[in-house]
């Protein structure tokens, strides 16, 4: 059985209270970024970058469009769909459990994806036991920890960041 494991501390461009240090845009799969001013920036990593509003569950389904946009050349067949369940479901708890902005971060390279979710909220996730009569509370990290090739928490000044890993396979 898989376990979460913990890493160490990255520079994803924002400050501990969630202020974005970096242009913001989105980054798509062909290697150009489509920044806020609709110009395209060459040369970046295939990369989203998506700040997620207090608590709006409307940003689930926004994410997983956008992520499926970034993978859409991505991974084995199977993989991006893979992909958006679990960012679905980090991105869910993150504003269930949390009364505070996210910051959900996708990445593409050569070695696969990593999605990370940073929410500014120290209380740690943690695995629990499907209830029967609770039909949709409790699965979220099972599913992750089921369906990953790797996952975690790691700390940061006054949060986390939960993160999966998919290898993807060939292309």
């Amino acid at each position: 059985m898989k376990t979460a494991e913990e890493t160490t501390e990255y520079d994803d461009g924002y400050d501990d209270d969630g202020n974005d240090n970096h242009d913001n845009h989105d980054n798509h799969d062909d290697g150009n970024a489509i920044g806020d001013d609709g110009g395209v920036h060459r040369g970046e990593a295939p990369q989203l970058r998506r700040r997620l509003g207090c608590s709006d569950l409307r940003e689930v389904p926004e994410a997983r469009r956008a992520l499926r946009e970034l993978l859409r050349h991505w991974g084995r067949p199977g993989s991006s769909e893979i992909a958006e369940l679990l960012t679905s479901e980090l991105v869910t708890n993150a504003l269930v459990h949390t009364d505070r902005d996210a910051v959900l971060t996708a990445t593409v390279s050569p070695r696969g994806l990593r999605v990370e979710v940073r929410d500014f909220v120290g209380r740690r996730p943690g695995l629990r036991a499907p209830n029967a009569e609770d039909s949709t509370n409790g699965r979220g990290l099972v599913l992750v920890e089921s369906l990953a090739d790797a996952w975690g928490v790691r700390a940061h000044g006054v949060g986390k960041a939960v993160w999966f890993e998919l290898n993807g396979g060939a292309a």
